[in-house]
């Protein structure tokens, strides 16, 4: 059996293979525009909001204003984070990791309260990020932690992925319908194939191809429904403080500030992915302005509405599906979501694409980003101890939202969310089994 060093040492290889395209390596309008295009409809930022928005019950009016505010700050901070920040491929979204404990205080009506726990939370981030303090919580950002988040949240990815490519879960209406796959998997499978097989151009674009060809066989099936265009503006403002005045509840900030700290983990595993594949080292001042940047994003969306930014691990399959490994073509992204958030016409043109293609497009992804965390343990070291973290870490993140039906509360919030358990376990762990004992070793040489 190989051990992880050979594994490692494989990774290394096949990402130096995949990579076509340069970090700084600059493209021709047209096609930056087009790998742009890939990594708007990879991350598909308008889903998160769309789901909370939906599940909470919210009128129309705040529906559309959280989607747009979505659009706003995320095209904000995309293209800030690329061209000046973290100077990396990185596209920046609302982090699954808010969406249980958004419904959650959406159902409580306690939406301006979340609002300004996001706030706060953004604000200590951003002090901590700019003053350079982050950089002493170095066991938040360890190998063995931000790949077993990585790593879930590909886990967690693939469960609403499927969801999106079956067309809802057994029971409901249209599910694994032959309609449904007739979209579903040939848009899997012309990604799968081309960005194996293909070459050039057709494996540069391959999420591209397979995202025209799959709509085109929605439009053949009537699965498009273009209604919704004509009922959205041309042009839209975002909201300010469209809950009413911020609030600050203890409980509900502490709940927030947890699934921050955990978004900011996420950030750290993104960040060390994308430079394990583009070969390139990131220094603490590019970490610091990236966690920066982020959180300066959070606190604008938390004032027209929004969800906190954060890295998005997908667009890292991309990178490494695709080849295209430099960041001007998301920049381009950042300013096509500012378009959108700003023209909502063309916000709604986007979300036309029916839910079985974008399962189709998230499949591979998903598969990508679940090899992107087990890349990033691959280079732990080999201990009985690193072994026990990751693997009670990933056990209890997976099976304990079974168990967290019929709770209340913030135990329902908590347990019910893979992300959460999986990074909390894991920090826990890694103090208990590596930090204190190690600490306590320095105390008795001295």
């Amino acid at each position: 059996m190989e051990d992880l060093k050979t594994i490692e040492k494989k990774i290394e290889t096949s990402d130096e293979q995949q990579l076509t395209v340069e970090l700084d390596e600059k493209l021709p309008p047209l096609k930056s525009f087009l790998y742009g295009l890939q990594h708007v409809f990879v991350s598909n930022v308008w889903l998160d909001p769309i789901f909370v928005a939906a599940m909470i019950g919210l009128p129309f009016a705040l529906s559309a204003n959280l989607v747009n505010s979505i659009f706003i700050a995320a095209g904000l901070v995309t293209l800030l984070q690329a061209a000046k920040f973290v100077k990396l491929p990185i596209v920046q979204g609302p982090s699954a990791a808010f969406d249980s404990i958004m419904i959650a205080a959406g159902k409580a009506n306690g939406l301006a309260a979340a609002s300004g726990a996001i706030l706060v939370s953004a604000i200590i981030v951003f002090i901590l990020s700019v003053t350079g303090l982050i950089g002493k919580l170095k066991v938040l950002f360890t190998p063995v932690i931000s790949g077993t988040v990585i790593f879930l949240v590909g886990i967690s990815l693939s469960s609403f992925t499927l969801y999106e490519f079956l067309g809802g879960s057994p029971g409901e209406a249209g599910f694994a319908s032959p309609a449904v796959l007739m979209m579903s998997i040939p848009t899997a499978c012309i990604v799968l194939v081309l960005s194996i097989f293909g070459k050039g151009y057709l494996k540069s674009f391959s999420f591209l191809i397979a995202l025209v060809v799959g709509n085109l066989i929605a439009i053949s099936l009537g699965k498009a429904d273009f209604g919704m265009i004509a009922e959205k503006p041309w042009f839209g403002l975002p909201t300010f403080l469209p809950y009413g005045n911020l609030e600050f509840e203890w409980t509900t900030f502490l709940t927030f500030f947890i699934a921050y700290i955990v978004a900011v983990i996420e950030a750290m595993g993104v960040y060390q992915a994308s430079s394990t594949i583009l070969k390139t080292e990131i220094s603490a001042k590019r970490i610091r302005n990236g966690f920066a940047g982020e959180s300066a994003g959070s606190m604008l969306s938390s004032l027209i509405g929004g969800f906190p930014t954060t890295a998005y691990a997908q667009n890292i399959g991309l990178l490494r599906l695709t080849g295209v490994g430099s960041r001007y073509p998301v920049m381009i992204a950042g300013i096509i979501f500012l378009v959108l958030g700003f023209v909502p016409k063309a916000g709604a043109l986007l979300a036309l694409t029916p839910s079985p293609v974008v399962g189709g497009i998230f499949l591979p992804a998903a598969a990508t980003l679940i090899f992107t965390g087990i890349s990033l343990l691959a280079k732990v070291e080999q201990s009985d101890r690193n072994y026990m973290i990751i693997g009670l870490s990933i056990l209890l993140a997976i099976s304990l939202p079974s168990f967290s039906t019929g709770l209340t509360g913030a135990a329902s919030t908590f347990l019910s969310n893979t992300i959460l358990i999986g990074a909390l376990s894991s920090i826990i762990l890694h103090l208990l089994f590596v930090n204190i004992p190690n600490w306590i070793g320095k105390g008795k040489e001295k």
